[in-house]
């Protein structure tokens, strides 16, 4: 079920950029989104679509190849431990957002902390998918994260 073209993630001019997951159970995954992000539902299946602020989320189980991707296939994370790209959302408020993410059921790695630069926590969604919830502070006014040595620079990933 659409629930109006104009949310769908179709460009009138040049490109968008949207972030497709293979989910296990794309009720789940749909409702996680929709929730802890406070996105809209706007396809419900095949492909579940969610608009998350001024993004698409789009979910559909794994597979095997297909004729455009042929030697590809689509599985969720096999690992929790190994990640090699993860989903970076952006707050303007850290507390408000941490709050709400609890209330609806998400859970975090950690509490946030303050890497100087960013306040900064990690969640996971219901297929294991790694996501970054980011605050810039610092960076701002040019203060960037110190590195895990102390040298005052990030070396795990951005601090944008």
């Amino acid at each position: 079920m659409t629930t109006s073209q104009g949310d769908l993630p179709v460009p009138e001019h040049g490109l968008l950029l949207t972030h497709f997951l293979t989910v296990r159970d794309v009720v789940v995954a749909r409702r996680f989104y929709a929730d802890v992000f406070g996105g809209e539902v706007v396809m419900e299946d095949n492909p579940a679509i969610v608009k998350v602020a001024n993004s698409w989320i789009i979910m559909n189980p794994g597979g095997g190849p297909t004729p455009d991707k042929p030697d590809v296939t689509l599985e969720v994370p096999r690992s929790r431990d190994r990640v090699s790209s993860f989903l970076n959302v952006r707050v303007a408020d850290m507390a408000s957002f941490y709050a709400h993410a609890v209330a609806k059921g998400a859970h975090f790695l950690t509490e946030p902390l303050d890497r100087t630069s960013e306040l900064r926590c990690y969640l996971r969604d219901p297929d294991g998918y790694l996501i970054e919830v980011g605050q810039s502070t610092g960076l701002r006014n040019g203060i960037l994260a110190a590195r895990p040595n102390g040298d005052g620079d990030a070396s795990d990933g951005p601090a944008a």
